[in-house]
């Protein structure tokens, strides 16, 4: 897994761990890779966040609630987008991946496998309820644009797949 250099801060690790992805709260936006940064700077914090696609609507979202935790932990906070380098699936902790399929949704293949699955409808994506790789893709987009529905064919219950973005 490719990950960018992230500068944060370690007291502000365990904060911004609590800190949740509005659109899957079972993931912290740490889990997500969306923060490149975070320092402290006289009694300041200076966040840099970069959003999961260009124009996600939770980037908003995601900037007040880390500005209310850091408040709420003795900081000023300023928060910066970043949208250079674009993030990438490949951002997605190991913990992130897990609370993923745990949550129900099965985590992102790398961008080939990905590709075979969304246009070729290569069955490749395991079920998130009964581990079955016979699954097909229902729509190739789900609850967000960043998701395709699928359902297995085995356990026939329906789940959501987190599409590679690259």
């Amino acid at each position: 897994m490719t990950t960018t250099k992230q500068n944060i801060d370690n007291d502000l690790v365990a904060i911004l761990e609590k800190v949740s992805d509005p659109e899957i709260p079972v993931l912290s936006i740490m889990d997500m890779g969306v923060v490149r940064s975070a320092i402290i700077i006289d009694d300041t914090v200076k966040v840099e966040i970069t959003p999961t696609y260009s124009g996600c609507p939770a980037m908003d979202v995601i900037g007040d609630d880390i500005k209310s935790a850091l408040i709420k932990a003795g900081y000023k906070a300023e928060i910066d987008l970043i949208l250079y380098p674009a993030w990438t699936t490949d951002w997605i902790t190991s913990r992130g991946r897990k609370a993923l399929e745990d949550y129900g949704i099965a985590a992102p293949l790398d961008a080939e496998a990905d590709k075979s699955v969304l246009l070729e409808g290569k069955r490749l994506v395991k079920c998130t309820n009964c581990g079955s790789a016979n699954t097909r893709m229902v729509s190739q987009f789900g609850s967000t644009a960043c998701k395709a529905q699928f359902q297995c064919e085995d356990c026939q219950e329906p789940f959501d797949y987190f599409k590679c973005l690259k």
